[in-house]
């Protein structure tokens, strides 16, 4: 499993935060129980958000080989009329 990247760390942190904030003060929740469910709602949405963040495409240079330096298939002996070839 490859490891987060900074930008997942930030945007799943930032929602963590701000949806937390936003709901409790929305919910005016004051036992324990309301403030326990938003939370775990709140760290799961953070969760969504991180996994979701498109992972950077690994860049794929493409070596290609100059015409010099392509060699023409060798011819087998036998074609050649050798009788060298066993």
């Amino acid at each position: 499993m490859p490891r987060p990247t900074a930008a997942q760390l930030a945007y799943g942190s930032c929602t963590v935060i701000f949806s937390t904030f936003a709901m409790l003060l929305l919910s005016q929740a004051s036992s324990s129980v309301g403030i326990a469910v938003i939370a775990v709602a709140a760290l799961a949405l953070g969760l969504l958000v991180a996994m979701t963040v498109p992972l950077p495409k690994s860049r794929v240079v493409a070596m290609s080989r100059p015409a010099e330096q392509t060699a023409e298939e060798p011819v087998p002996a036998v074609a050649t009329g050798s009788k060298t070839a066993a």
